[in-house]
This record gives C-alpha cells, structure tokens and sequence, in this order.
C-alpha cells in the first residue's frame, strides 16, 4: 500500500539533509531512521516529550539558564562540599 503525507518545507529540508544519496526515497531513509529507533530512545524521547509538557518544570528550567548566564548559583566544586563528596 502506497499513501501520501504532508510536510511543511523545513522537515522536507531535514530529511532531505539526512539521505545518505540523493536518490534515497524519503520511504528508504525513515525506514532507514526506524530501524535504528531503539526502545531506549524511545523511553527517553517520551520522558522528554513529558518534561516539556509541563509549564512548571519548563519555568524551572527557564528560571535555572537565566540565573546561569547571570553568573548565580553555587559551584560544583563548592555544592560537592556542602554535601560532603
């Protein structure tokens, strides 16, 4: 069975970056991309997709990159004192 899916330029793009030759078929190459596809990586883009639903951790995490690039925070060196390592 032969069906049709749409995409925007940008994936088009990516897929097209991702071929191994020009003449590979978009069908070749995610055939190509799934058998790689491990249930560890599956695992982990799952706990990913997760984590980013959720507007509170993602405040966090904005929140914790804005305080690193202020230069707040505590060392590791130090932080691995405090708890005795």
């Amino acid at each position: 069975m032969v069906t049709t899916i749409q995409l925007d330029e940008k994936t088009k793009h990516t897929l097209d970056k991702l071929k191994v030759h020009h003449r590979e078929s978009y069908n070749e190459l995610l055939v190509r991309m799934a058998a790689h596809f491990s249930e560890a990586d599956r695992a982990s883009l799952v706990e990913t997709i997760e984590i980013m639903s959720d507007p509170e951790t993602m405040r966090n995490i904005a929140r914790g990159l804005e305080d690193f690039r202020k230069g707040r925070g505590t060392k590791l060196e130090d932080f691995k004192k405090e708890l005795g390592l």
